[in-house]
C-alpha cells in the first residue's frame, strides 16, 4: 500500500500547487473566469483526446458505448440539477456540480490505477505514476475554474477544487488496495472509459459557456493557450528502460499487462 499511496500524496501536492498559484490572484481570477474555463476546456477536451481516450479504448472492448454513457449521463446529471435547483439555473452554484463531481470521479480512478498498476509490479506502478500525474496540474486548475465560473468565492472554490481534484486520489488509492489483485485491467478500464466521456462532457458543455460572453480574440487566445499547453503535456517524453525516447509516455494499458 505505501507506494502507490506516496504517490497518490503527490497527485495530490501537485493539483494542490496549481490551485494555489491560480488562487493566489482571487479577485483577478474571479473577473478572469470565463477566459479560465475556456483554457481549462481547451486543457481538458486535448488531454481527453490524446490521453484519457486512447488509454480506455485500450484498456477496454467496451470504451465506446462507455464513454457514450459516461458522455450521456453528464448530460444526465446536468438536467437533474436543473430540475432539483431550478432558482439556480445555470449560471447558480448548483450548476458547478456536474463538471465537479466529473473530475471527482476521474481523480479518484487515477488513484484507484495506482493500486493496480503496482500490484501488478513496482517498475510498472512507478513508469503508470509518473505518466498520469502530467495531467494534475491542469486538473487543479479546472475544477477551481468552474467553481469560479458558477459564483463561488476564492476560498469556497480552493477547497472544493481541492477535495474533488486533489484529496481524491489518495482515496481512490486507499478505497481500492483492499481489492487490487481482484480487480482487473478490464474493470479499471471500463470505469477509465466512464470517467473519459463525462471528462469529454464537461470540456465541450459547461466550460465553453463563455464562448458566448467574451470577446471572440481573447476566447480564441485563452482557448488555443489551453490546447497549445495540454499538448505539451502530452508529449513529454515518459518511459522506460525498455522503451526509446521516440516511443512517448507509457500507456496505462501497456503496464497493466506487465507481470510481477
Amino acid at each position: 500500500m505505501q507506494a502507490p499511496l506516496f504517490f497518490g500524496l503527490i497527485a495530490a501536492f501537485v493539483t494542490t500547487i496549481a490551485l494555489i498559484a491560480v488562487a493566489a490572484r482571487g479577485d483577478w481570477s474571479a473577473r478572469h473566469s470565463g477566459l479560465f474555463a475556456l483554457a481549462a476546456g481547451g486543457m481538458l477536451v486535448t488531454l481527453s483526446l490524446l490521453h484519457i481516450t486512447p488509454e480506455a479504448f485500450a484498456l477496454s472492448r467496451h470504451a465506446p458505448a462507455l464513454i457514450l454513457t459516461g458522455f450521456l449521463g453528464g448530460l444526465l446529471l446536468s438536467f437533474l440539477v436543473r430540475v432539483l435547483f431550478p432558482e439556480g439555473g445555470e449560471e447558480g452554484h448548483a450548476a458547478a456540480a456536474t463538471p465537479v463531481m466529473a473530475i471527482a470521479l476521474h481523480s479518484f480512478i487515477d488513484g484507484v490505477i495506482y493500486s493496480v498498476t503496482f500490484a501488478a509490479s513496482f517498475s510498472s506502478g512507478v513508469y503508470a505514476a509518473a505518466s498520469l500525474l502530467l495531467h494534475k496540474f491542469p486538473e487543479g486548475v479546472i475544477a477551481f475554474a468552474i467553481l469560479r465560473r458558477h459564483g463561488f468565492g476564492n476560498r469556497r472554490s480552493f477547497l472544493f477544487a481541492f477535495l474533488a481534484a486533489a484529496v481524491t486520489t489518495p482515496l481512490g488509492v486507499i478505497a481500492s488496495v483492499p481489492f487490487m489483485y481482484g480487480l482487473g485491467a478490464e474493470s479499471v478500464g471500463n470505469l477509465f472509459a466512464i470517467s473519459a466521456g463525462l471528462l469529454l462532457y464537461v470540456a465541450t458543455g459547461p466550460l465553453m459557456e463563455p464562448l458566448k460572453e467574451e470577446p471572440p480574440l481573447r476566447s480564441f487566445l485563452s482557448l488555443g493557450g489551453g490546447v497549445l499547453i495540454a499538448v505539451l503535456i502530452a508529449v513529454l517524453p515518459v518511459h522506460g528502460p525498455d522503451h526509446s525516447p521516440h516511443d512517448g509516455a507509457l500507456g496505462t494499458h501497456e503496464l497493466l499487462d506487465t507481470g510481477p
